[in-house]
């Protein structure tokens, strides 16, 4: 594997980050990964980024975003590894709490490298997990490793002004609501509109409270948007990243946005994720040192999720 000192874009791959995939025919299973990486080598694009290992995060680390008690909740239920973690779309297994803590390690090593100058950016495939409450496993999401990431950021690198764009076509209510009335968080989030989709929030008006009012950006989609619609939307969402000013921004680039997601109905092209992430580089170039990580989030069309994921990531890799 490429040696991780030349500053290009990390991606995690590996078995640690593969374990997170739930059993039988749920939509969230085994394969996601695999069907990435194959579709980057079949681009050609494997030789152009610095692969590193999933990395196993500590219980602390969980815990700077999770309660205590959810946390053992879970390993609980993982050394048991039967029942579920919701009304059933989130079932327990065993060492669901080893995989899960894979992911979130894997994406704060991910920060580690990006504020250390060990890599320019970096992508998490099986991350992204916008769902998890800090006290709750929901919609496949175990724990929430975005909100343990702004954690990480704020107290091991001081980093207070955050940009969070999420355009997974399901809301990432785990991290809006974690973050509502928080005035440095600044979240976009572009999603079907939750009348029609899980979780059902996300509603346009939903701008943040209290001294954080403005500071988030809802915009619902209506079934069947696809990529004009989604670049019409897009010069609004650059502009409030830029006004955010941020230190770090964090993309969550789900692809069951994708034209025949069997979750969702949105009908974008993995050009729309491909726009996103190139401009948000180019957003970090100016005003973050060009501090930007992607996670994989949702997808439950394997094409889909390679063919969108591939395309953010040549974005990391070709955006001055």
């Amino acid at each position: 594997m490429p040696i991780a000192n030349d500053n290009r874009v990390c991606v995690y791959l590996g078995e640690g980050l593969a374990r997170y995939a739930f059993p039988g025919d749920h939509p969230f299973g085994g394969g996601r990964m695999e069907a990435f990486w194959d579709e980057m080598m079949r681009n050609g694009l494997d030789g152009s980024v610095t692969v590193r290992a999933p990395v196993m995060a500590a219980q602390e680390a969980i815990e700077r975003f999770h309660t205590h008690t959810h946390v053992e909740r879970v390993k609980a239920m993982s050394a048991r590894g039967v029942g579920t973690f919701d009304d059933g779309d989130t079932p327990a297994f065993s060492g669901v709490y080893e995989a899960a803590a894979y992911v979130v390690g894997s994406t704060v090593d991910a920060v580690k490298r990006i504020m250390e100058r060990a890599c320019r950016r970096a992508f998490v495939p099986i991350a992204g997990l916008h769902h998890a409450a800090r006290d709750a496993a929901t919609g496949f999401c175990i724990f929430n490793d975005i909100g343990v990431v702004i954690e990480t950021l704020r107290s091991g690198y001081g980093v207070r002004r955050i940009a969070y764009v999420d355009i997974d076509a399901h809301h990432g209510d785990g991290v809006f609501y974690a973050y509502e009335a928080d005035p440095q968080v600044f979240i976009v989030d572009v999603h079907e509109d939750g009348r029609y989709l899980f979780p059902g929030t996300g509603a346009a008006h939903e701008t943040g409270r209290g001294a954080a009012a403005g500071s988030k950006l809802n915009i619902p989609m209506p079934p069947g948007a696809g990529d004009s619609a989604f670049l019409q939307v897009w010069p609004r969402i650059e502009a409030f990243v830029r006004y955010a000013r941020p230190e770090f921004i964090i993309l969550q680039c789900g692809a069951d946005s994708l034209a025949g997601d069997p979750l969702a109905n949105l009908r974008y092209s993995p050009a729309s994720h491909a726009h996103a992430g190139a401009r948000l580089c180019e957003v970090a170039e100016e005003c973050c040192e060009g501090r930007v990580l992607a996670l994989g989030g949702g997808g439950y069309n394997l094409d889909n999720l390679a063919r969108a994921w591939t395309a953010v990531v040549r974005a990391l890799i070709e955006t001055p």
